[in-house]
């Protein structure tokens, strides 16, 4: 056996965890450039477009990209796909890197729409890395376990929501935004490190897998031929769409909502409350494993949710936003890593790559709307109206006072009830609450296939296993 051979880990579970291990360690990298240059951004131009305008072109071409992306992953071997996506985001910060530091040298002056490009280029890149993940996952563990195995890709996030804006306040202060990217640029290559250090298995081949196969036009439509026939899983899809909605506008006004009433730092310390609040929910719902019928699961922890954002409109309180912040993200790993198990037991290993982009796609299009939309709601309508003086400042400006940040309030108390309307309507819509009898699992009940020292996929025992398996690449 040969020394890479040695050093290469195949057993499924111990492959699992280090391939998590990485992308944890790259999600915090991630995590700092992101807070660093939004952070840049909206204080050198007090801009929610501006601001808004990052999160945009963050998103806006993964989307594009998404049904091909899934399509080539389910060709390829998914460990090739997850490398192309590390270096591709790595190619992107260290642009980044570049351009502030010759800034910083005053070789030019940086304006915000210099990153546009750097960061589409990154989200080119990273269309590939969340569809051979999640489809990996199905193949490394059993799916009785994969509301944890999902929940500890949410805890990857919420150690980074805690994490990174620590980090990245006490780097910008010390070092600039250079810093910042310099640890991300670690980050990312120790991701690439783990990735060549494991093996993933190939799924066993299917039916409704091979279907298209061989038209690479056909492969990227049955993704969603698949869901569109299944009502349960569309009207799923659907309910996730409000709720990712609503979540993206939380997500991008919190920013403006609190530093319109204190300073970058504390920002950085009511984002870490926050995450420390989405990193519980995620561990709890590693321990926990969700309740048996997942679908209650998602839908009750999108009630907690929306009731949750009534707490952060009242008075620009630190501890009180901090407070509801941590409980808003408490809710979303075990709403999140419930439905992604559902879509994981319901389609076919080797159909997964495709169905998850189709998925991720029209997710994905959920930002850019918000990233458009947020900048003229905010600045342009519901901050005038609760300004002195403002068309809401007699009515909502005596709850909620009228200044900066108070017409971003309002907005959290809209949102708070269109989540709750969106639950009602899901748990009124049969297909939905029925989607777990009416539509048998895909996935065997342990993984269907491990890899071998040399590379090699290796079936395992499997109790009325019936289909045979493929090569690894």
């Amino acid at each position: 056996m040969s020394l890479t051979q040695r050093l290469t880990i195949t057993q499924p579970m111990r492959v699992f965890w280090l391939t998590w291990f990485g992308q944890l360690i790259s999600l915090i990298g991630s995590g700092l450039t992101a807070f660093g240059v939004g952070a840049k951004i909206f204080l050198d131009t007090r801009s929610t477009t501006q601001f808004a305008l990052l999160s945009f072109f963050a998103v806006a071409p993964m989307l594009v990209l998404s049904p091909l992306a899934g399509a080539l992953v389910d060709r390829w071997d998914r460990r090739r796909a997850m490398l192309l996506a590390d270096l591709g985001n790595g190619f992107s910060t260290l642009l980044i890197f570049g351009m502030v530091l010759a800034s910083n040298r005053g070789l030019f002056e940086i304006e915000p729409w210099h990153f546009y490009l750097p960061v589409s280029i990154g989200s080119c890149f990273g269309a590939f890395r969340w569809p051979a993940f999640f489809a990996t996952v199905s193949l490394l563990v059993p799916k009785q376990h994969l509301g944890r195995a999902n929940a500890m890709a949410e805890v990857a996030s919420g150690a980074s929501q805690i994490l990174s804006p620590i980090v990245a306040g006490a780097l910008i202060e010390k070092v600039g935004l250079i810093g910042v990217l310099s640890v991300d640029v670690f980050s990312f290559s120790f991701a690439v490190i783990t990735l060549l250090m494991v093996r993933f298995p190939r799924p066993i081949a299917t039916a409704e897998g091979q279907r298209g196969k061989g038209s690479l036009k056909e492969e990227v439509k049955q993704g969603w031929t698949f869901i569109r026939a299944r009502p349960g899983l569309l009207s799923l899809l659907a309910f996730t769409v409000v709720a990712t909605l609503c979540m993206d506008l939380v997500m991008l006004l919190i920013t403006p909502l609190v530093l319109a009433f204190t300073d970058i730092s504390t920002l950085g310390i009511i984002a870490s409350v926050a995450g420390a609040g989405a990193l519980v929910g995620a561990v709890f719902m590693g321990v926990w494993g969700g309740p048996k019928n997942q679908l209650v699961g998602i839908l009750g922890f999108q009630v907690l949710s929306g009731l949750v954002l009534f707490m952060a409109a009242p008075v620009p309180s630190v501890p009180l936003v901090a407070t509801a912040a941590a409980l808003y993200l408490f809710t979303m790993p075990p709403m999140l890593a419930s439905s992604q198990s559902i879509w994981q037991r319901k389609i076919p290993a080797d159909l997964q790559g495709r169905a998850s982009a189709v998925k991720r796609m029209v997710l994905l299009s959920v930002p850019p709307v918000v990233a458009l939309m947020a900048g003229p709601l905010a600045d342009g309508l519901f901050e005038p109206a609760m300004a002195p003086g403002g068309a809401l400042a007699g009515s909502m400006g005596r709850l909620l006072g009228v200044g900066p940040g108070r017409g971003i309030a309002v907005i959290f108390i809209v949102l708070g009830l269109l989540t709750l309307a969106n639950v009602a309507v899901g748990w009124m819509n049969p297909r939905l609450r029925n989607l777990d009898r009416e539509l048998p699992d895909a996935l065997p009940d342990v993984p269907a296939t491990s890899v071998d020292a040399a590379g090699n996929t290796v079936p395992n025992a499997l109790p009325n296993a019936t289909s045979a398996g493929a090569s690894a690449s």
